[in-house]
């Protein structure tokens, strides 16, 4: 690309109608690239000159989780459900050209906002919808996908339709025999609502004849109380005979330090959180 390329247009701002915060792409003076702000607090960060470089942790685990499941290069095709600054997006376009992609998001104002200001990569094949992501993924009837992206989630704060087993069973009955999902949740120290979800999804799991829940995290958050983010995979894919050395490389790839648990450890790490009768 060229410099003037590397340079976000004119609109770099917007008021979001749906949570009624403003919406700022700024440039990042610590990592380089630019930043997505609503309301203050950074939501995404983008790199125009390399799209393949992704500084938010929990991203990096989810294009680790890509980079192994399918062959190198293959097209796959991807839903992503919460938008942002279409980080993952960009990256699966860098890394798998003509892949087919979906992007629900509730912010009408914010895809217009991101593609403006922040051009995608030549050749990006995306469709953006807008509305409730449960609502508009029913509007989909049975059309399914390889994997599907759910990045929702933000503790006690997050839309309580979408925290429930009925939801996991209807996103995975959008996804192929072999596919997967992958859900970024963000929660306080405690984990409470992560462990929440982990028990909503393993029922949905259960319910549908699927191996489990695994979990990709900071190692720490594991073991100490802290704000952060962990990563739930589930899905077909997850019973291929591959899914041990895709373990070895996601762990291996990090963040660091990174934790893979498959999904009777993932059980038993969030067996006792928010859950008083399991102790």
């Amino acid at each position: 690309m060229t410099a003037s390329e590397l340079t976000p247009a004119s609109q770099r701002s917007a008021q979001l109608s749906f949570s009624d915060q403003p919406a700022w792409i700024i440039k990042d003076e610590v990592d380089g690239g630019w930043v997505l702000q609503i309301g203050g607090v950074e939501q995404s960060h983008v790199d125009l000159s390399d799209p393949m470089h992704i500084v938010h942790e929990y991203l990096r685990r989810m294009a680790n989780v890509v980079d192994e499941a399918w062959p190198t290069g293959q097209p796959i095709r991807v839903a992503h459900l919460g938008a942002g600054a279409l980080t993952l997006a960009r990256y699966v376009q860098a890394t798998r050209p003509g892949s087919p992609q979906l992007v629900i998001e509730i912010e009408r104002e914010l895809p217009t906002l991101v593609t403006t200001a922040l051009p995608l990569p030549p050749g990006t094949d995306l469709t953006v919808m807008i509305g409730d992501a449960r609502e508009e993924l029913a509007a989909l009837g049975d059309r399914r996908f390889d994997a599907l992206v759910i990045d929702v989630f933000s503790g006690e704060s997050s839309p309580a339709h979408l925290a429930t087993k009925d939801f996991y069973l209807e996103a995975l009955d959008h996804l192929e025999a072999d596919g997967m999902l992958l859900v970024n949740i963000g929660d306080d120290a405690g984990q409470r609502f992560v462990a929440q979800q982990v028990r909503e999804l393993e029922n949905a799991t259960s319910e549908r004849g699927l191996s489990g829940v695994w979990t990709l995290t900071h190692a720490s958050l594991l073991t100490r109380p802290a704000d952060g983010n962990m990563v739930l995979l589930a899905g077909g894919a997850l019973s291929s005979p591959d899914v041990e050395t895709w373990r070895s490389a996601w762990k291996r790839e990090g963040p660091h330090p990174a934790a893979v648990l498959d999904p009777a450890e993932t059980i038993e790490a969030f067996r006792s959180i928010g859950h008083p009768q399991s102790r």
